[in-house]
């Protein structure tokens, strides 16, 4: 009996009936595993109960469902084994749970996996960190109600005119004012206000490709040297991002981006140009500096390892145009927005998980067959950033390039190239605006009511 006198098949149930799993990764490091006896050791009053759920669970006879293994206990099995409901956070997140990360748990529970995509709030995404942009939708709309029922942004479709388009531009280029007297303060940095602004902002992960970015630069850095970029829009990359505190390999990936930014920036022959700036302490509140003055929202991901993404919506809603991967929310943002307002590329989920379980990629051959990724490659190890990252090249090549940035790097390059030459068009305003108009399906507002009517039951 419990210690409220309670017996275990009853207080198991009430814990199933009372808790919900919402599952916000695919990535292994994540969804961990635990030794038995380092359990015994953290908390050994845990080690019974655990192995009573194993036993529940095995007894309701579903063949390779277990949640203690060959003295492992395997911590999302047990999430799931013990709540009514698990959801993942986007529709391809959801389906990758489903077909891949609990495929047997779907088969014998086919109710239990469910799907509600992550949303953000307007009122600070919106409101708090971009007055001017909600002051000039108020007035477009009649109103800022939408900051409460976001989908009322959609009218704004029958606004899009040159008048408008013209008074966003001008909101833009305040945000952009904003925010470089915000980095010179903080960065001592200084921006140009002309520039294009492409920004990513966010966990440093191998799979979120910060690092693929980075190489693009140094390739876009070498063509304007060479005069092969005459009709380049000038730019600067705005990155923004920690990493956990043992990851060498996301650290050693800062210090790169870090190593370009220095060679870039104190180059004249591009000093009109091109600017990098990596922020420091990257957070929410810097990201509301960040996200309102964005031209372009890299969201460039392994396909099929982001399990949503909520910058992606931030950078949406506030009128900058995406360039990504068909990974996380991003595709439902192109569900949304038409193909004709974002920027796709690169391999998809089947493809990236097909290469890696039944192999065919060689990350040297990619390499060696294209000679723009060649010479990035060798910048990495020549010494000419005051340092060699053979770390860097050690995972791209020895190791395979596990997260295919070498596979998606002449896509990317040639969807960057596109959707850059666009951005001193009306046409790329106007794709900005339709963005917007088209984010409020991605209100926080919408996703907690899903939770209220389909996770949680609340009548």
């Amino acid at each position: 009996l419990t210690s409220e006198g309670m017996d275990f098949e009853q207080a198991a149930e009430i814990a199933f009936r009372a808790f919900s799993f919402t599952n916000h990764t695919v990535m292994p490091e994540a969804l961990e595993c635990w030794s038995e006896s380092l359990m015994r050791a953290v908390a050994p009053e845990l080690i019974p109960i655990i192995r009573r759920l194993d036993e529940r669970l095995r007894a309701q006879g579903h063949e390779g469902l277990c949640i203690v293994e060959n003295h492992t206990i395997h911590m999302a099995n047990l999430a799931v084994a013990c709540t009514h409901c698990t959801n993942g956070v986007a529709e391809l997140h959801t389906h990758i749970l489903k077909e891949r990360v609990f495929a047997d748990w779907h088969r014998a529970y086919p109710d239990r996996l469910q799907n509600v995509t992550n949303g953000i709030t307007p009122r600070r995404w919106l409101g708090v960190c971009n007055p001017e942009l909600t002051a000039l939708l108020s007035d477009t709309l009649g109103g800022d109600d939408f900051l409460t029922d976001l989908a009322r942004l959609g009218a704004l479709r029958e606004h899009l005119d040159d008048a408008l388009i013209d008074r966003f531009m001008a909101v833009k280029r305040q945000k952009k004012a904003q925010l470089r007297a915000y980095i010179r303060a903080h960065e001592d940095v200084d921006l140009p206000e002309n520039f294009l602004y492409d920004v990513q902002v966010k966990r440093l992960h191998e799979y979120k490709r910060q690092l693929m970015n980075a190489l693009s630069i140094v390739d876009i850095y070498f063509r304007l040297k060479n005069g092969e970029l005459p009709d380049f829009h000038p730019t600067v990359f705005i990155f923004g991002a920690k990493s956990a505190p043992g990851y060498a390999r996301a650290k050693a990936i800062i210090r790169y981006i870090n190593r370009i930014a220095k060679m870039i920036n104190n180059d004249p022959a591009v000093a009109d140009r091109l600017k990098v700036v990596f922020v420091q302490n990257y957070n929410c509140s810097y990201a509301e500096h960040i996200i309102p003055a964005a031209d372009i929202s890299e969201q460039i991901s392994t396909a099929g390892k982001e399990a949503s993404g909520t910058g992606c919506m931030k950078f949406m809603m506030n009128g900058a145009v995406t360039l990504g991967t068909l990974d996380g929310a991003n595709v439902e943002i192109l569900e949304r927005v038409g193909a004709e307002n974002i920027s796709i590329f690169g391999l998809t989920s089947e493809e990236t998980e097909r290469f890696t379980t039944q192999g065919g990629y060689n990350a040297r051959e990619c390499a060696e067959s294209d000679p723009v990724l060649a010479r990035v490659l060798a910048h990495l190890t020549d010494g000419s950033l005051g340092s060699k990252f053979w770390d860097l090249e050690d995972a791209l090549l020895k190791y395979n390039d596990e997260f295919f940035v070498l596979r998606d790097f002449a896509p990317y390059l040639a969807a960057w190239d596109a959707l850059a030459g666009e951005t001193g068009n009306l046409s790329f305003q106007r794709k900005a605006l339709v963005n917007i108009a088209k984010s409020g399906w991605f209100s926080s507002d919408r996703a907690v009511a899903e939770y209220v009517s389909d996770i949680w039951k609340i009548r």
